[in-house]
């Protein structure tokens, strides 16, 4: 078990006055084993369900929610689970795969002598059930109000460097220096620049990281990196409408071709020559329901809220996890990047890159793109002000950047951020920062 964040928001919710829990996050990021980790560590017995691998548990909802009914089939058909009131704690794992177990939280909240904890892959995924799968899922009734929600991703960039030995005062020591911006002294600066390079190869998804750690071979690596695309596509067949599959599959299949064009506004075209919005839009929902991308939206100005000014139908689209997009690149990709070369693929690695560490952050994604010329990678809020935040190699061109700061009557923008091959520096309004700061660019 590799540290994770989730551990102090599982011990939050513990702490606090609460409700059975949903952990929803994208396949294989880590749920199970963060959840029962934590539920053995807390409670005497553990009853774990996993619905995915056992359908069959499904019967033990059937056909009342009544809390000592439920207790009654479990025990009854797993003799050796040991179940005690204030003692015992339920895992329902993917619990998309029994709408009636969800369905339960509200009564056992309102019975309250166990705890339930749940994990969910594709609890977001909505409009593609089959008319059965819906039904049973209209009559399980979702229980608002009768449970806690958090959200999982793959592990961050900060967690892979806790994965690597890393200590919390080197992670202070960068927190200083970016606070005092004053430049990371070179050993410290290699040794990040060097985990930054292999966190993009490898990602955030545990089994990979692990696998990267255990034997520091990109073939197994990747293998793994592989196999978990091929499950993403084989849940686009098991869990999309007939009508849907192609098209899903399509979709997903088209991000890097996506990224390698010049400007990386999503294009339907792209997936297939002719098509329309209407034709993908839905699939490319399903896509981001399930969490496997990130959707970056052009803004209409460079001020606060992004979110009021973004543009919706003019977006980019980014791969959750940075490690999986390089695993569906061509072989050899992974060895430049080790090598330190970022800025291949007409900056879509780099611009994956931040989108991943981002959104990982639980920040939103936005960009400012305008058909006069002017481009800005990402835009945040950062110190309570619109942020331009451009991605670029130590020599790169900033043009936008230049001219949105020369233009502040216009853009109503008086600084801005410059991640890249560099270290920290100010010049004319812009902060310079190496790229495995980013990571620290969380105040708002």
């Amino acid at each position: 078990m590799y540290k994770r964040k989730i551990e102090s928001m599982l011990q939050s919710w513990m702490d606090g006055i609460h409700k059975p829990l949903v952990v929803k996050g994208v396949r294989q990021c880590g749920k199970t084993s963060s959840v029962m980790d934590f539920a053995k560590k807390h409670f005497k017995n553990v009853v774990y369900l996993d619905f995915h691998e056992h359908p069959e548990y499904k019967k033990f909802f059937t056909p009342n929610l009544d809390v000592d009914s439920i207790v009654m089939r479990i025990t009854a058909t797993m003799p050796n689970v040991e179940i005690e009131a204030g003692n015992t704690c339920f895992v329902f794992d993917e619990i998309q795969d029994c709408p009636k177990a969800r369905g339960s939280l509200k009564y056992f909240h309102m019975d309250g002598r166990y705890e339930v904890m749940c994990t969910g892959s594709l609890l977001g995924v909505n409009g593609y059930k089959t008319p059965t799968e819906k039904a049973e899922e209209d009559e399980a009734s979702i229980p608002v109000g009768f449970e806690d929600i958090i959200n999982m991703y793959p592990m961050d960039f900060e967690e892979w460097l806790w994965a690597n030995g890393i200590k919390e005062i080197h992670i202070e020591h960068l927190k200083k220096c970016l606070y005092n911006e004053t430049p990371i002294e070179d050993a410290l600066h290699d040794r990040f620049r060097d985990l930054l390079y292999q966190y993009i190869v490898v990602g955030g998804m545990p089994e990979v990281v692990n696998t990267f750690i255990e034997t520091k071979q990109i073939g197994k690596t990747l293998a793994v990196q592989r196999r978990i695309v091929d499950d993403y596509k084989s849940d686009m067949v098991k869990y999309a409408l007939p009508t849907d599959k192609s098209r899903i599959r399509e979709c997903f299949e088209s991000i890097p071709m996506q990224l390698a064009r010049e400007y990386k506004k999503f294009n339907y075209t792209v997936v297939r020559p002719g098509s329309r919005g209407r034709d993908y839009a839905g699939s490319l929902q399903w896509i981001e329901d399930a969490g496997i991308i990130r959707r970056c939206y052009n803004t209409k100005i460079t001020e606060l809220p992004l979110d009021g000014n973004r543009i919706q139908s003019e977006f980019k689209v980014y791969m959750a996890d940075i490690g999986l997009l390089i695993s569906m690149l061509e072989d050899g990709t992974q060895s430049s990047i080790l090598e330190g070369d970022l800025f291949t693929y007409k900056g879509a690695i780099i611009e994956n890159l931040v989108a991943d560490v981002f959104g990982k952050m639980g920040r939103k994604l936005y960009y400012f793109h305008k058909d006069g010329g002017v481009e800005i990678d990402f835009l945040i809020r950062y110190k309570g002000l619109c942020t331009p935040v451009e991605c670029k190699a130590s020599t790169g061109n900033a043009k936008s950047l230049r001219t949105i700061l020369k233009h502040p009557e216009k853009y109503h923008v008086t600084s801005a951020i410059k991640l890249g091959d560099y270290n920290i520096g100010r010049k004319e309004g812009v902060l310079t920062l190496p790229l495995y700061l980013a990571f620290l660019l969380i105040e708002v």
